[in-house]
């Protein structure tokens, strides 16, 4: 299905319009989940999002203004086509955007994790964990990144480890909307005993 250029302009401003009470409108951290009223739904909300690699981390990895960051300037590199592509849910497509983006820049923490993101929402998780401790090699265990690992194993259906990742996360960062959203929606998932889509 082709999309004329007046649609494409309109799908661009909803996307715009939807991401803006999420973190991903001004920072890449909070990678490339998406959830409403603390349910994964995947679509995009304007409530906190558990697993979306479009987020804060960019702010983590880029470094300061004005310094050229890693990836992310032209919005035709692979880093950006993979987050377009995560937000509209074609995690396949995004997977091989991210895949080129780490291959071409190994050292983008942004793009592992976006990738990590894609293995979960195809369920590869062998995969995303490999890409998760890539990059945890490069900048650490930020509390964007467990965040998104702890998702990860909430995914899983691993309530216990998917528990323990996101209590480290919020140690590191107790203000965060989207640990504190994720940790809601473990409970809620653990309650119900229905797994987290």
């Amino acid at each position: 299905m082709k999309l004329s250029p007046g649609g494409v302009l309109v799908a661009a401003m909803t996307c715009l319009a939807l991401l803006g009470g999420c973190e991903t409108s001004t920072k890449l951290g909070n990678l490339l989940g998406s959830s409403t009223s603390g349910e994964a739904t995947g679509s995009l909300a304007a409530a906190p999002t558990p697993n979306d690699p479009t987020g804060s981390l960019a702010a983590a990895v880029a470094g300061p203004p004005g310094s050229g960051g890693l990836l992310g300037s032209d919005p035709n590199d692979d880093l950006n086509l993979g987050k377009k592509h995560f937000r509209a849910g074609n995690f396949g497509i995004a997977e091989g955007h991210f895949r080129r983006a780490v291959e071409l820049h190994p050292r983008d923490a942004e793009a592992w994790v976006g990738l990590a993101a894609c293995y979960d929402r195809l369920r590869r998780f062998e995969l995303a964990d490999r890409a998760y401790n890539q990059a945890i090699e490069i900048i650490g265990p930020t509390p964007e990144v467990l965040n998104n690992q702890g998702y990860s194993y909430m995914l899983r259906g691993d309530y216990a480890r998917a528990r323990a990742i996101l209590r480290t996360a919020q140690a590191k960062d107790p203000s965060s909307p989207y640990i504190k959203n994720n940790l809601e929606l473990l409970e809620k998932s653990a309650r119900t005993g229905k797994a987290v889509q």
